[in-house]
This record gives C-alpha cells, structure tokens and sequence, in this order.
C-alpha cells in the first residue's frame, strides 16, 4: 500500500525538478510551505522511496556515448539471477527490465560507436544462460524519460 502524495508532495517535487541546485530555502518558497515542512516532506519522500535520487542527469552522447539501443535477450529457465549479475558488471548497460513476451529482458545499451556496440553484443551473448539477442538502434528520442506530468497533473 502506497502512502498518500497529496499536493504539497507534487509542490514540493515540482520545485525540486525545476530547479535541482535550489536551497531548501527557495524550494519550500515555490512550493508555498515552511522550510522545515520541506525539508521534513522531501525526507519522508526519500525515506519512502518516492524520491529515488539527486544525482545529475548526463546527456551520454554528449560524453561520447552517441549509440544508443533496446536489446532483447532470451535467456535460457533458472539463469535469470546469473545473467543478472553478468549483466551488471557490463557498463554500457544502462538499464536492464525483466519483460514478459518472446524475449525476458530489455536492456538498454549504450556505446561510443557501432563497432563498440558489436561489442557490447558480444559480451551480452557470451553469457551463461543468455540464447540469443535482438537489437534496436535508437535513432532519435521522441520522448525523453519523464515522470512529472504524471505527478504535477
């Protein structure tokens, strides 16, 4: 069971989307409360789990990661925690979703260039337990990743 994120919460998130390097000072004057009540509220929001991190966003093309793809691996029954692990220690490897339908897992890769992509497969497909792979070459972003529309609306 969810606990309740009521308005202030979607204030206070909102705030701190928009400006990220603000003092708690400026965050809690945009979202119309009390410094302490922000601080307290943002808290309680990391220690929930809601808020999941402050980290900076990095544009990985910018640093020369300007290949970006979904690959689909099949793995074969009872190897999932294995290639997990394997997968891990594969920096390129972004994001990894265990999925349903004809393939069980969709990572998504990064690289400097289609040669280091091919690369990246390779070691995705010299996995214990990994059968095959599919690959999507991203060729451009429609939609960056997003949350905040769902929690400002």
């Amino acid at each position: 069971q969810s606990a309740p994120f009521d308005a202030v919460d979607r204030r206070l998130v909102a705030a701190l989307a928009a400006s990220p390097r603000a003092g708690m000072v400026s965050i809690a004057r945009e979202a119309g409360v009390a410094r302490a009540t922000a601080q307290a509220r943002l808290d309680r929001l990391v220690e929930r789990g809601v808020i999941t991190g402050f980290g900076p966003d990095v544009a990985l093309a910018r640093i020369g990661y300007g290949v970006s793809a979904f690959v689909n691996l099949e793995i074969a029954q009872g190897n999932g925690p294995r290639v997990d692990d394997r997968i891990e220690a594969i920096p390129e490897v972004v994001e990894a979703y265990m999925t349903t339908g004809p393939s069980d897992l969709l990572c998504r890769a990064v690289a400097r260039d289609n040669d280091h992509l091919g690369l990246v497969l390779e070691a995705l497909l010299a996995i214990p337990g990994v059968l095959r792979t599919s690959t999507s070459l991203v060729l451009a972003t429609r939609i960056a990743p997003r949350v905040l529309e769902l929690i400002t609306s």
